[in-house]
C-alpha cells in the first residue's frame, strides 16, 4: 500500500470516529462519561488536524481555493 494511501484511509477512519464521539457524547447522561468522550474526541481532532497537515505538505490534499464574499453570502441566504 502507498503512503497517500495508508494516509487517506486513516484520515478517513479518524474523521468517521470523529462522527460516531459527536453521537456519543450528544446521548450521554453520565457528566463523567460525557467529558472522557469529549477529551477523547479533542485528542482525534488533533491527530486529524496533523495527519490533515502532513496530506498537505506532502502533496496528497489540496484545500479547496477561499470563497470570495459574493459566495459566501449566497450560501448564507440559502439557510436564512
Amino acid at each position: 500500500m502507498q503512503d497517500k494511501e495508508m494516509l487517506n484511509d486513516v484520515l478517513s477512519q479518524t474523521n468517521s470516529s470523529l462522527t460516531d464521539y459527536a453521537g456519543i457524547i450528544a446521548q450521554a447522561s453520565n457528566p463523567q462519561l460525557r467529558q472522557v468522550i469529549q477529551q477523547i474526541r479533542n485528542s482525534c481532532e488533533t491527530f486529524q488536524h496533523n495527519l490533515y497537515k502532513l496530506a498537505e505538505q506532502k502533496g496528497y490534499y489540496h484545500a479547496a481555493q477561499l470563497a470570495d464574499q459574493s459566495e459566501i453570502a449566497q450560501v448564507r441566504n440559502l439557510f436564512n
